[in-house]
């Protein structure tokens, strides 16, 4: 089963355009926490991007994967910081983290242009 986590990536931000214009209160409350909360504090973004990828991949969501691991890259994540964000992933989340894990790997690989 191949995905193109570019294409999930555009689907949602179509999608959350439409849900955008159909509950703003809702999705501009979320927007602002995200916002607020990924921007350099203690944390880098980098950080919190990647820790993101990482629940990302534990709590099995695709569109979750494709935004978060394209966020890190964006923030100057290496392949090698992905990697072992996957590693603790998979540490931590078992089997089911294995399966997103692998799957999280191929994002990195596909947004990097790999």
């Amino acid at each position: 089963m191949s995905k193109s986590y570019r294409q999930i990536n555009q689907d949602q931000r179509e999608l959350g355009r439409a849900y955008r214009q159909a509950s703003p209160d809702t999705f501009n409350a979320f927007l602002g926490l995200h916002q607020a909360t990924m921007k350099d504090g203690a944390l880098s973004a980098k950080h919190k991007e990647l820790i993101a990828t990482g629940i990302a991949i534990a709590a099995r969501c695709d569109g979750c994967i494709a935004s978060h691991v394209a966020a890190a890259l964006k923030v100057g994540a290496s392949r090698e910081e992905m990697i072992e964000t996957i590693d603790v992933a998979i540490l931590m989340g078992g089997g089911p983290s294995l399966i997103y894990g692998v799957q999280a790997r191929a994002a990195v690989d596909e947004l990097l242009g790999a």
